[in-house]
């Protein structure tokens, strides 16, 4: 064989091989954009549709305490997704769609049958209620709408010079004792404790939207309050914790404002640590990709080196 024909040969070969080079390479272009973008949503790959926020209500809402705030969301293209709001400063969700998930009976949602309207309600407003709430629809990636929300106390006042706004601390409220955040481990115990600045009459705790119930099958539940010279303090106890008794706890005195208190039952791994399975499949299928890809193009490689050497 000539030099002239072993050119045209390897220049032949070159000619072959070439796509194949770049749709390996374009493969894996394509693979990696999808894996960032966390496995798109299949509903978004088949309906161009996707939901969006009417945004025509205000960004800041005020009301007056004791009165109704309604905060405004309404939801275009919604199919089956789902509408949750939630409360940016414990990042508590209190409703999805019209069911809600909190012990504190003043959240709701007003949604007129067959409507785009997926509007928070609370009732008898109060100045801890006072914050930024989003509204979120579970679309991939994850879209909200903040809205800040005043609570203007009637005994509040405004000092005109400074600008500055003073509340009245003395209102009968509930506090969590201890973090709002509690991380426990299955079958360990969950001790939870709210003091109230007044003697309540009674301390109620809910578990999500339910009353505890001392008397239920699960048993290990023991409360205990205790009346001091400042107030109430009241003690809830779970033995032999379960991923079931994860959840929002929120101690409901008799007269005062509520606080809650968010648990997470782990199964043995730190909150840090955890990773969904689904973000494990992505690593590794990448890696599996990349590693083929890898071996696809040393393979062509060699094959150059090969006719290079047929060449000569």
């Amino acid at each position: 064989m000539t030099r002239g024909n072993n050119a045209t040969y390897s220049d032949s070969s070159l000619v072959k091989i070439k796509p194949f080079i770049i749709l390996i390479l374009n493969f894996n272009i394509c693979f990696h954009h999808i894996s960032a973008s966390s496995f798109l949503n299949l509903n978004d790959l088949t309906n161009s549709d996707r939901p969006f926020f009417d945004d025509i209500s205000p960004r800041n809402v005020s009301a007056v305490v004791d009165e109704i705030a309604i905060l405004r969301c309404r939801v275009k293209n919604k199919g089956n997704r789902t509408v949750s709001w939630m409360r940016k400063r414990d990042l508590h969700i209190l409703t999805t769609n019209i069911y809600t998930y909190t012990g504190d009976q003043r959240f709701s949602v007003l949604h007129p049958p067959s409507s785009e309207d997926w509007d928070l309600k609370i009732d008898y407003a109060q100045p801890r209620d006072s914050g930024v709430y989003e509204c979120q629809v579970n679309t991939e990636p994850k879209i909200n709408l903040a809205i800040v929300l005043e609570i203007t106390a009637d005994n509040d006042f405004r000092d005109v010079k400074t600008e500055k706004r003073f509340y009245d601390s003395k209102a009968a409220r509930a506090k969590i004792l201890g973090s709002t955040e509690i991380h426990v481990k299955r079958d360990s115990t969950i001790a939870l404790a709210c003091s109230v600045n007044i003697h309540a009459s009674s301390v109620i705790w809910y578990h999500g939207s339910s009353i505890v119930d001392f008397d239920s099958l699960r048993g290990g539940i023991s409360l205990e309050t205790e009346k001091t010279d400042v107030g109430t303090t009241s003690r809830l106890m779970l033995t032999r914790a379960s991923l079931r008794d994860s959840g929002n706890y929120t101690c409901v005195p008799n007269g005062a404002i509520p606080a809650s208190v968010r648990v997470h039952v782990l199964t043995g791994e730190q909150p840090a640590a955890m990773q969904t399975s689904a973000a494990i499949g992505i690593r590794a299928y990448t890696a599996m990709i990349t590693i083929i890809s890898v071996k696809m193009l040393l393979y062509i490689s060699s094959l150059k080196e090969q006719m290079y050497r047929r060449e000569r």
